[in-house]
């Protein structure tokens, strides 16, 4: 069905990284989601007035609660797809990140009151009706919820959205809900065990755990995560496919949203080099990042020594002493600054977040080494700088 209603209503709706487009799929699958979760509510509601169970009304009232959930979701795509404002010169794409952080917590607000309702139920057991019509509600229910997860997985997995992955585990947290109390009535009916209070905290704590789950996603993507390492690798793979870039290095990524990343980046290149040539290429390479990749990207050019000998050989003596020190670690912006009693060697160190050591004992240790090497006249600079990915 959304597939149909996506055809005739979203224009270009395969490029799952626009803007435009994820808003028309979020209001979609919000406005889907609305109709079907009220139609839940109202069956589910019926079943548990004629059955008497609270397990069965507690869940239809959770489908309510998703209703609410499916507004917000909404809302949250309706916000995301706005224009950058001078307020919001960015963008408003993490909107859709605090949307999918509601609805998590909307997902707990409903679990917990749950688990509170199976209490009580434990305490004052009454025996269930469980007619035939209950038992079709009821699966009909778990089908329907089966393809409410099925469509909102399958987009979250295409447009990367924690909106729809935080929507698509609550409907899985419905379909377990209701098959659990789809098997409760069954036993009460045949049995005459009042299993109904037992299987709503079970349901219950089951809600809370897919909640806290979906809301530490959605708070990790607010505060920020460290990019995809494919995603580095394809940067690193465009760059470095150009003839006049030497290496990458400070390669920080900025994430304001889905489909608003920007990034910046140093590119090595030839001191020795035409600058207007190395400066049109390095564009070149803005540009297919922005087509490729759908980033922004600002490079800038750092002029390092490819051709005096003198300069390569230190500089492949220091790298040797770093990979001695830790194979992760690496080395940019090598330089030889020659004075009458001296000469400084002056590069910046790389160093993984994950880092045993700290940052004046990776400086200290590298100095003297390099103040051990032959004539004991070099000194070492050190600026360090920590990865960002």
């Amino acid at each position: 069905m959304i597939s149909l209603l996506a055809s005739l209503l979203i224009k270009d709706r395969h490029n799952y990284l626009s803007p435009k487009v994820r808003q028309a799929y979020g209001v979609l699958c919000g406005a889907v989601g609305i109709g079907l979760n009220i139609c839940l509510f109202l069956g589910k509601w019926l079943a548990g007035t004629i059955s008497g169970s609270i397990a069965i009304t507690a869940d239809a009232f959770n489908n309510l609660s998703d209703a609410g959930s499916s507004i917000i979701t909404m809302i949250g795509f309706r916000l995301s797809g706005q224009e950058p404002d001078p307020e919001h010169p960015f963008g408003h794409g993490r909107m859709e990140y605090i949307s999918g952080m509601l609805v998590s917590v909307a997902i707990l607000v409903m679990g917990f009151e749950l688990i509170w309702s199976s209490i009580g139920k434990l305490r004052n057991p009454e025996p269930i009706d469980s007619s035939p019509l209950v038992f079709w509600i009821l699966i009909a229910s778990i089908l329907i919820k089966l393809y409410m997860f099925y469509y909102n997985r399958t987009l979250s997995k295409k447009m990367d959205s924690a909106a729809m992955r935080a929507t698509s585990m609550d409907s899985l947290s419905d379909t377990v809900a209701t098959t659990l109390v789809l098997v409760a009535t069954v036993i009460s009916r045949y049995t005459g065990f009042l299993l109904d209070g037992w299987f709503g905290i079970l349901v219950g704590f089951f809600i809370v755990y897919t909640g806290g789950s979906t809301l530490k996603e959605t708070i990790d993507l607010l505060l920020g995560q460290p990019p995809k390492e494919e995603f580095i690798d394809e940067i690193r793979k465009i760059v470095l496919a150009h003839s006049l870039v030497y290496g990458v290095h400070d390669l920080i990524v900025h994430d304001y949203g889905p489909g608003r990343v920007m990034i910046s980046l140093h590119a090595e290149v030839s001191v020795d080099g035409d600058m207007q040539e190395i400066h049109e290429q390095i564009d070149h390479i803005e540009h297919e990042l922005q087509e490729k990749l759908h980033c922004s990207a600002t490079i800038h050019m750092d002029p390092i020594v490819t051709d005096d000998r003198e300069v390569l050989a230190m500089k492949e003596k220091v790298e040797e002493m770093l990979h001695f020190l830790d194979e992760s670690f690496s080395m940019h912006d090598f330089r030889m600054v020659k004075g009458p009693t001296r000469t400084n060697l002056i590069f910046d160190v790389e160093v993984p977040r994950k880092a045993s050591m700290t940052d004046n004992e990776i400086v200290n240790w590298l100095k003297e080494r390099v103040h051990e090497l032959p004539g004991s006249k070099y000194f070492a600079v050190i600026q360090i700088d920590h990865e960002y990915y």
